[in-house]
């Protein structure tokens, strides 16, 4: 083995190994990659951030943009409510809403198309009289299993694509992935409609107003005048036992005490950690005349007695009526006058800004008006203030506010309401518009008539020209970890190829594991593409696994197109945990899973996948 060898061997070990790990993001990680590479010799220096105009990273951000369009004109909206049944049962309806996210994610970003079809989905199950976890992950896999269906579902298929223009045979065409990505999408979402969802653990009661996500800790104060004034922890508990809440700490005097003595006294002015589910929140304040900690007034907390008449609704018989918002200099905000007050969940989406921020850093009452009264994150429990807790991708968050004010809250930090709403169209004309781009940059990139980032780019012009994605927005649309991942990662494949790094490692495969048999290779390759998928993004995934797949197929002798399309079917196939695919992540915190759940179905599922998947490609791209 060669020095450089040895020494991208190293770099790729190490990175991953920090994918795996998920102490920083997939970009830095990818961008520590790249500069170790550069400075070790293995990628000229000239040439280390040549992946930023490589076309499959200009297609990706363009077609970002265009789905923000598809988003935001209401044009998904009015797909939905044409092809979803209105009344059907439990088999239909779930094919249904598969087939429409699996639609939607051959053809705009698939994180987009589950946002939307969220509260589609948990209003479905109140209708079928399911958990919203055994709708929502069925709704996530068929996204995922979308966007394997055309060149643009999803980035592992345009990283596949730009690797085989690299080997000088010309990227795929828009639908070559169509045959075996079609056959794979149709009997996954078969699969899971007739049976699988049945694998989905059920973590809440069926038929509930709204759905269970998971406790909440939620912080409140006890005033002087409350019950739990003078009472011992034990007692408390006791009080709380039939609503199912719990104490898990006490801040007395900005000391938090975890795991406090059951017998130590709480005093007026002492804040109580409870754990108990959104739905308790109403009886845990009503039963000892507790206060939400959020909704107390400045002076309140000072121990003055005032109260101020937009913080004293916070009683239990009237959460939903507390008003809240002051500006900076304490007058009321716009919002705040408008009068209507609604407590609202909403989850974080993966790439959220929030990501690593508590209420504190980003000044959520000051700047919206709006207070954070609970935190949900499954499996998980952090014993910080609740003001102070870093907020993570699938956390649930239970706000209070004018709707307004959530509403703008919302899009400004990349979160998803996931109460029911009613499906519109804010702007008709603007829906036809931002569908047709799509749909002319599309047949343009099929068709052949110009390359396939460019026909985006010119989509993305007009999006910006007719104001379906205003200008200002469409920096906001691109997801720029996944570009700078794609970027960074695409030298660092080359640096496999040049230093023979790929060759040696798809031999050692062959001559060990496939003993030199083709369809053995092809096995190898895809069940490897499978398992890392399943443990670290799928871009970096197909990135990584792209060399290796053209190595193998040359130390073979077969087809090259065999291979690639198999790294680009096994990096779409993230169904083992909630960290494979940042539609798992999404579902995490509403469906109350846990880490373990995912397996249950998505063993199977992957079990399928592969079983339709060999024999498609060897129809398909024979070796």
């Amino acid at each position: 083995m060669e020095p450089e060898q040895l020494l991208i061997l190293v770099i790729l070990a190490a990175t991953v190994g920090a994918f795996l790990w998920g102490r920083w993001r997939h970009d830095m990680v990818a961008a520590a990659a790249l500069l170790a590479c550069v400075l070790g010799g293995l990628v000229e220096p000239g040439a280390a951030f040549a992946g930023f105009g490589h076309p499959a990273v200009i297609t990706v951000a363009c077609v970002l943009v265009l789905s923000r369009g598809l988003q935001t004109s209401g044009a998904v909206d009015a797909l939905a409510r044409a092809i979803l049944p209105a009344k059907a049962g439990r088999t239909l309806s779930l094919a249904a809403l598969m087939g429409l996210g699996a639609l939607l994610s051959g053809f705009m970003n698939n994180v987009g198309a589950m946002a939307l079809l969220m509260p589609v989905a948990i209003h479905l199950s109140e209708r079928l009289g399911l958990t919203p976890g055994q709708i929502l992950m069925p709704l996530a896999f068929g996204t995922i299993l979308g966007g394997m269906t055309t060149l643009i579902g999803t980035p592992p298929n345009l990283i596949v694509s730009g690797f085989r223009a690299t080997a000088g045979q010309g990227g795929f065409g828009m639908f070559d992935f169509t045959p075996v990505g079609l056959a794979v999408a149709l009997t996954g979402i078969l699969l899971v409609a007739l049976v699988g969802w049945r694998l989905v653990p059920a973590r809440t009661q069926a038929g509930i107003e709204g759905f269970e996500s998971g406790a909440y800790i939620t912080e409140v104060r006890v005033p002087a005048d409350s019950k739990a004034a003078g009472l011992s922890l034990r007692k408390i508990e006791a009080e709380l036992g039939d609503v199912d809440a719990q104490i898990v700490g006490v801040v007395h005097k900005e000391v938090r005490l975890i795991a406090a003595n059951p017998g130590r006294k709480v005093h007026a002015g002492d804040i109580l950690m409870i754990e108990a589910e959104a739905e308790s929140l109403a009886d845990v304040l009503s039963i000892l005349g507790l206060k939400l900690e959020e909704a107390v007034t400045p002076e309140e907390a000072a121990g003055n007695g005032s109260e101020d008449a937009n913080g004293a609704g916070a009683q239990a018989g009237a959460i939903a009526t507390t008003a809240a918002g002051k500006d900076g200099d304490g007058s009321e905000t716009a919002a705040a006058k408008s009068g209507e007050i609604v407590l609202m969940e909403l989850a974080v989406l993966p790439g959220s800004p929030l990501s690593g921020r508590s209420a504190t850093d980003i000044m959520l009452r000051t700047r919206y008006g709006i207070n954070l009264l609970a935190l949900s994150r499954e499996g998980q429990r952090s014993m910080k203030r609740l003001r102070r807790i870093a907020i993570q991708s699938g956390d649930l968050l239970l706000l209070q506010g004018p709707p307004e004010s959530i509403s703008e809250f919302a899009a400004d930090a990349a979160c998803v309401p996931l109460a029911a709403r009613e499906l519109y169209i804010p702007d008709r004309r603007k829906a036809w518009e931002a569908a047709s781009i799509m749909t002319l940059s599309i047949a343009v990139a099929a068709l052949g008539l110009l390359p396939a980032a460019v026909a985006f780019a010119i989509g993305v012009l007009a999006s910006m020209a007719l104001r379906t994605v205003p200008p200002r927005a469409v920096y906001e649309a691109i997801d720029w970890p996944i570009i700078v991942l794609l970027a960074c990662l695409i030298p660092v494949a080359s640096a496999m190829e040049t230093t023979g790094t790929a060759d040696l490692i798809a031999r050692t495969l062959m001559d060990n594991v496939a003993q030199g048999h083709a369809v053995a290779g092809l096995v190898v390759i895809l069940v490897i593409t499978m398992f890392l998928s399943d443990v670290m993004n799928n871009a970096a995934t197909a990135a990584v696994m792209c060399p290796i797949a053209i190595g193998t197929a040359s130390a073979l002798g077969v087809n090259p197109d065999s291979f690639l399309m198999a790294v680009a079917i096994g990096a779409s196939c993230a169904f083992l945990t909630p960290i494979g695919h940042q539609n798992n992540t999404l579902i995490l915190g509403p469906g109350g899973f846990r880490f373990g759940d995912y397996w249950k179905l998505g063993l199977p599922l992957e079990i399928v996948v592969a079983a339709v998947a060999i024999p498609m490609l060897l129809w398909a791209w024979p070796l």
